[in-house]
């Protein structure tokens, strides 16, 4: 199932996040790594500061090892709704504000 997904970034852990994104850290976890680096890759920031993407997964509760796993570290207020495609969202690439810290 794809999900559009609205969550609330700890800038704090920017430069942390960026580094686990762009080492292969997270991309080397089984089996979601590779579909949560593209899901940031695809991710936006809005003009309240909100962090927007699209993911697919197969977890019964929407996203629930990539919570455990990723998101929990870094995001709140993760809100999730099912959608039945990607879609671009607009707002300013969330990789690129992220590299800058």
């Amino acid at each position: 199932m794809i999900y559009q997904v609205k969550a609330k970034f700890n800038f704090d852990k920017a430069r942390e996040f960026y580094q686990k994104l762009t080492d292969g850290t997270i991309e080397k976890q089984r089996p979601d790594g590779p579909e949560i680096v593209s899901s940031m890759k695809r991710a936006t920031i809005d003009e309240r500061g909100k962090i927007n993407w699209t993911e697919m997964c197969f977890c019964a509760t929407p996203l629930q090892h990539e919570r455990a796993t990723v998101y929990d570290t870094y995001f709140t207020e993760i809100k999730t709704e099912p959608i039945s495609d990607h879609k671009a969202i607009e707002g300013m690439s969330f990789m690129e504000k992220l590299s800058a810290f």
